[in-house]
Order: C-alpha cells, then structure tokens, then sequence
C-alpha cells in the first residue's frame, strides 16, 4: 500500500544520472585537455593568470594545461534543492498519515499533491537558473 520502492527507486535512478551525468562528461574532459597539448591558447588566455587557482595548478605563467571547472552556484543550488527535497518528504510522510499512502487517495488530494511538487519543481528550475544568471 506504500510507494517506497518507487520513492527508492527514483532516488537510486537520479543518483546514477547525476554520478554518470557529471563524472562521466568531466572525466572525458580531463582527459581530451591532458592530451590536448600545452600550449592551447584558449586555455591559456582563460586560466593561466587566476590567482585562485595557485594552490592547485601552480603560479600563474608557469602553469601546465589542466581540466579546470571554476566554482559557480552549485552551493546555491544544492541548497535550494534540499530545502525543496525535505518539503517533498515532508509531503509524503504527511500523506501516508492521513490518507494512508503516497499515491492515490481523494482526488482532491492527489490534484493538490501534483500542484505542490510541480510548484516545487518550478521554484527550483527558477531560482538556480536566475542565481546562474546572476553571477554569469
């Protein structure tokens, strides 16, 4: 009567899709720029003079090619995620006390549920890609 194989199993399914979705394209990546040479003056023009990159490619000018991906608003991000991961939760624990299960259950409620998670959806899409933006 409870949907924790499907709960389990979208979370299981996006974990994969984020460890391959990222890993997968950066480890190319990493790869393609060590074996791209050491004098791609794309790279050089874009990195080789950041001060913050000191500690781990060394002082500017005197830097070799590396696969570099600059912080950005993942930490916004990931927060924003959180906090609309611990309502969805909070939602479906809510669920399976009064109506007795996360799915299903007086149309009203499962109208009002597919609102909220959608709206969920929305604020998340919304504010990552504005704080994106925002810092560009």
């Amino acid at each position: 009567p409870y949907a924790d194989s499907s709960v389990g199993n979208v979370t299981g399914s996006n974990s994969v899709n984020v460890f391959l979705g990222l890993g997968l394209p950066w480890m190319i990546a990493a790869f393609a720029w060590l074996g791209g040479g050491k004098d791609n003056a794309k790279w050089q023009r874009k990195y080789q003079w950041i001060p913050e990159l000191t500690d781990t490619l060394g002082p500017p000018g005197q830097r070799e090619q590396a696969f570099v991906v600059m912080a950005g608003t993942l930490s916004f991000s990931v927060a924003v995620f959180s906090a609309c991961a611990v309502i969805c939760i909070a939602l479906l624990a809510i669920r399976r006390r009064v109506i007795g299960g996360e799915l299903g259950g007086p149309k009203a409620s499962k109208w009002a549920t597919a609102i909220t998670l959608s709206c969920l959806w929305f604020l998340y899409i919304g504010l990552s890609s504005w704080q994106a933006l925002e810092n560009g």
